[in-house]
């Protein structure tokens, strides 16, 4: 798989779409599921298992899960991609779904406030985008 960029106008794409077009994909497909506290983390600069981290939750396990399935759904009829795998669709606190250079993480409130990927990951360029 060819390394994405995450300029609207790079040529290096993945099913015809660009990173940033794939990033908005994942986010408009969180906010179809009215998902909380919306941010995209840039790692690109630092040395992280992915290019970016999409972060957000949920107000409860059943959102957390339905989003993470939105998410699914919306790439995969987009673009015709499915996640490497989805981890954490048992109890619904803390679901990843992994795209390779794209992770999203889908919390339970109370999961997000423990784990704060946030300020681990401060050193990050952070993309906060406004709840519904």
């Amino acid at each position: 798989m060819a390394l994405l960029q995450e300029d609207s106008t790079a040529t290096t794409k993945v099913e015809n779409v660009s990173t940033k077009e794939f990033n908005n994909l994942i986010i408009e497909a969180i906010k179809d599921k009215k998902g909380i506290n919306i941010v995209k983390l840039d790692l690109r600069h630092l040395d992280a298992s992915a290019d970016f981290y999409i972060v957000c939750h949920g107000n409860s396990d059943t959102q957390a899960k339905a989003i993470a399935g939105g998410i699914r759904n919306a790439i995969k009829e987009a673009t015709g991609q499915v996640p490497n795998h989805i981890e954490g669709l048992n109890n619904g606190t803390w679901v990843l779904v992994d795209y390779f250079t794209v992770l999203v993480h889908v919390f339970h409130k109370e999961s997000r406030e423990f784990y704060n990927l946030e300020a681990l990951w401060s050193d990050a360029k952070i993309t906060e985008y406004q709840d519904l």
